[in-house]
């Protein structure tokens, strides 16, 4: 220690933070705890401290309880790469690899678990605090977290590394907790990467959270948040964001990439903004607005969805069909307005086939104001792809940039269904392209060059 309220891992007194950071960190904030006793000393009190992290390699056995508030751990790079990449490529190949593993400041989640345990248990950092107020300002920053490896889930896939589960979270918040930030963070292997109960004033910003089963999920109820400027990509069988019973929850400029089940799924959520984010799916489902979504802004984001090009992944899916939208709008008093949406796809991958896929999906709800969005919709021949030659990162990248030889796909461009009345639905499409009700919505048609 240089200072009375700054810790080295590698320089505390207590346990090995190479085998087991987890214990090292929990005597650290027992120390902080024995010196800082008293709350209000002439307008001051606990300070808090800050527990660093150099570049290494950490493994944690132990989980992190952290009930103290002002806290913040800090490594040196959060060292995130591809765990997929990695066990989707033959272990032969491995040795002529420059670096195999993440970096930077890693803790290696190496707990393990019994059937029946909590999803808390296996929560590499987990904070919680009774009584008021709230645990307030815990940070973390500029570290890695990684799963090691997921396992098999007895559905009969052949690489267990595939399956997304392990059981294992980065971060659990359990009870309230006021300006908690996570910034810099990598991310990757988790079951669930970052799992925040009852935020208010949440910061998630510029962080590379990809690999999870579900990368960030704020549960129970909160408010007045942020998640921002991060690259995030959940597995096909999770969230890449989820919000539950939340307000003024602001999304935006992320970069959120293939392969979640969903990138943004609203549960209850109210008077958020969804804005000038990128997403990228394989699947439809996109966004996801249920249980009663309202007044709530998505505005000027790019959609794309595609066909998953890497052959080792394309038997993935999330078992939703073309029908049901790439956005799905259950609500009232929604904004879609001045959005970009791409969907360039083979037709031979559309399910049911031979039907026209739906962009937007109006399925209840009213009031809903959808205006101005461009769609483009076309389709392809299917290319054959090697799998032995084709990496993940050139099969992405030229699926990406594949832009020649396009021809229309006919798409339903807003569809509103009976359930759901006096919407507005403004130059979001054809008369063909829009099925709605008229006599219960209102709708004006894109217009036509030369009608």
């Amino acid at each position: 220690m240089t200072d009375k309220n700054y810790y080295n891992v590698t320089e505390w007194n207590v346990g090995n933070p190479y085998e087991d950071i987890g214990e090292v960190i929990n005597s650290i904030i027992a120390d902080i705890k024995s010196r800082q006793t008293k709350s209000d000393i002439n307008e001051g009190g606990k300070s808090g401290a800050v527990i660093y992290i150099p570049s290494g390699d950490y493994h944690l056995t132990t989980q992190v309880v952290i009930d103290i508030s002002y806290l913040r751990i800090v490594g040196s790079g959060h060292g995130f790469t591809s765990s997929s990449i990695r066990f989707n490529t033959p272990k032969s190949e491995w040795a002529d690899w420059h670096e195999v593993w993440p970096g930077g400041s890693r803790i290696l989640v190496d707990s393990s678990l019994k059937a029946g345990d909590e999803e808390s248990a296996g929560a590499a950092f987990y904070v919680k605090r009774s009584g008021d107020p709230r645990i307030s300002s815990v940070e973390f920053a500029d570290f890695c977290i990684d799963g090691l490896h997921f396992l098999d889930d007895g559905s009969g896939e052949n690489n267990p590394e595939n399956t997304y589960v392990n059981g294992k979270t980065g971060i659990y918040a359990a009870s309230a907790g006021d300006s908690f930030r996570i910034t810099g963070m990598g991310i990757v292997y988790l079951e669930h990467g970052v799992t925040i109960y009852d935020a208010d004033a949440l910061a998630v910003h510029d962080n590379f959270i990809a690999e999870c089963g579900n990368c960030i999920e704020l549960r129970g109820s909160g408010q007045a948040s942020k998640i921002t400027d991060n690259l995030i990509g959940a597995g096909y069988k999770g969230y890449s964001i989820y919000a539950q019973n939340f307000g003024g929850l602001l999304i935006t400029a992320n970069n959120i990439f293939p392969r979640g089940a969903s990138s943004v799924h609203f549960s209850s959520v109210v008077r958020s903004s969804i804005t000038s984010n990128r997403f990228h799916s394989f699947y439809p489902g996109m966004l996801e607005f249920r249980d009663n979504c309202s007044e709530n802004l998505i505005a000027s984001n790019h959609f794309l969805r595609d066909h998953e090009p890497w052959p080792p992944m394309q038997k993935y899916d999330n078992g939703l069909d073309d029908l049901y939208g790439l956005l799905y709008i259950s609500g009232n008093n929604n904004s879609v307005i001045a959005n970009h949406i791409s969907e360039t796809i083979d037709t031979q991958y559309i399910r049911p086939s031979g039907t026209a896929p739906v962009i937007i999906h109006v399925v209840s709800g009213k009031g809903n104001y959808i205006s101005n969005n461009h769609i483009v919709a076309t389709t392809e021949a299917s290319k054959v792809q090697d799998a032995a030659d084709e990496s993940c990162f050139s099969a992405q990248v030229g699926a990406l940039l594949t832009i020649d030889k396009l021809e229309i796909l006919e798409v339903t461009t807003v569809l509103v269904e009976k359930e759901s009345y006096q919407n507005t639905v403004l130059d979001t499409g054809s008369e063909e392209q829009v099925v709605l009700d008229r006599s219960v919505n209102a709708f004006r048609a894109t217009p036509t060059p030369g009608v």
